[in-house]
């Protein structure tokens, strides 16, 4: 059965850090490109980063662009997104989903893209 968990998620003061975990169950996550997602209350939910199964290539969306980092380690079967440089409007429930291919294209921002979620881990910043 595919089973994906986020953790890591809390409440930090802008201009903090957060790493984020994804771990994942019932497939091999070296077969598939791994997204980060995140939503707010009332708003859709964004891509914000797509990995693919070799890490190339690689997507940031541009509200994130530079700040955050998605990584992964296909023998753990975990993939991981740092976050750094906090903002108050990165607040929002972060979810990490398997994508429908084993890499990512243009459109990683499509929630359409993937097949499979997590239940989601809060992240909240504010001072």
């Amino acid at each position: 059965q595919v089973h994906l968990e986020e953790s890591g998620g809390g409440s930090v003061q802008p201009g903090g850090s957060l790493r984020l975990y994804c771990a994942a169950s019932g497939f091999r996550l070296g077969d598939y490109a791994i997204g980060w997602l995140r939503q707010v209350p009332g708003k859709e939910r964004e891509g914000i980063s797509c990995i693919s199964n070799s890490e190339d290539p690689i997507y940031y969306s541009n509200s994130v662009k530079g700040r955050f980092t998605i990584s992964r380690d296909n023998r753990k079967n975990i993939a991981y997104l740092e976050m750094n440089n906090l903002k108050p409007e990165d607040t929002a429930i972060y979810y990490c989903a398997r994508a429908k291919a084993f890499t990512c294209s243009g459109g990683y921002y499509h929630t359409d893209m993937y097949d499979f979620w997590g239940q989601g881990t809060q992240v909240t910043v504010s001072s």
